[in-house]
């Protein structure tokens, strides 16, 4: 049946008709896939949160659907689907990890945010070395997010959470109170990489460490390309924004 998509009629018909071959493609065919596109369906057309993260908890545990896997992630991670709507850092956790296992990048990026963050639940240990391969998993393939994290963690360095530093304690510290070592030449090739994935705040690092010869060799002329890249970067996302916002204070046509 061909429908005129001009026509509300039509429109609302072939919606309808979409909803029913997510459902028979998921439930009757078993394709995790199709299970995964019934959960958009069901989160961005119906509103139904609550429909929609069953969906993905099921896909993820019966399927192993790694995209659905971070779905379920992240409605638990931020209560949505759920009726107290108390989000469960724990829980998405759990649904970060297997994600992760199952090759997703995202879900291995959340993962190790999880495990570094110090705001966690008490119930969930902070885990900085299992938080650091998460990261470099989630990087190889490809994450600029955990790129530009795992440069930042070289820059600064990650002190261990036994290492109990006093006011009185010297500002130095032995390379064995680190979890994650201070290391610029590491920090400048996953800001490289980062960069290259276009994160922005990468590109502006990358500049500063080619301008100070932090982690390569100074460059100022290298230093100037990245800071363009930077900057035209951050022109793009403001032009992005312009047309976002416009298009969201177009007055309804229905």
């Amino acid at each position: 049946m061909a429908f005129d998509l001009k026509k509300e009629s039509d429109v609302k018909e072939y919606i309808e008709n979409l909803g029913i071959e997510y459902r028979f493609g998921c439930y009757k065919e078993k394709k995790p896939e199709v299970c995964h596109l019934l959960g958009d369906y069901l989160e961005s057309i119906k509103k139904d949160f609550e429909k929609a993260a069953k969906v993905y908890r099921s896909n993820c545990d019966d399927y192993h659907y790694a995209k659905s896997c971070l779905k379920y992630g992240n409605y638990s991670f931020l209560g949505k689907g759920r009726s107290s709507e108390k989000g469960d850092p724990i829980k998405a956790y759990k649904y970060y990890e297997k994600g992760c296992e199952l090759d997703n990048p995202d879900c291995c990026l959340h993962s190790g945010l999880l495990l570094v963050s110090k705001s966690m639940p008490k119930e969930m240990q902070r885990d900085v070395p299992k938080a650091f391969d998460f990261l470099v998993k989630s990087c190889e393939m490809n994450n600029a997010s955990a790129c530009f994290y795992l440069s930042g963690m070289h820059i600064a360095g990650v002190l261990k959470d036994d290492a109990k530093i006093s006011k009185s304690t010297p500002t130095k510290f032995d390379k064995n109170d680190y979890v994650v070592e201070k290391d610029m030449k590491k920090a400048f090739d996953f800001a490289y990489k980062a960069c290259d994935l276009r994160n922005i705040y990468a590109c502006a690092n990358l500049s500063q460490m080619y301008a100070r010869g932090e982690g390569t060799n100074k460059d100022e002329k290298l230093a100037a390309k990245y800071k363009k890249i930077a900057v035209d970067m951050q022109e793009e996302l403001k032009a992005q924004q312009k047309t976002l916002d416009f298009q969201q204070g177009l007055p309804s046509t229905t």
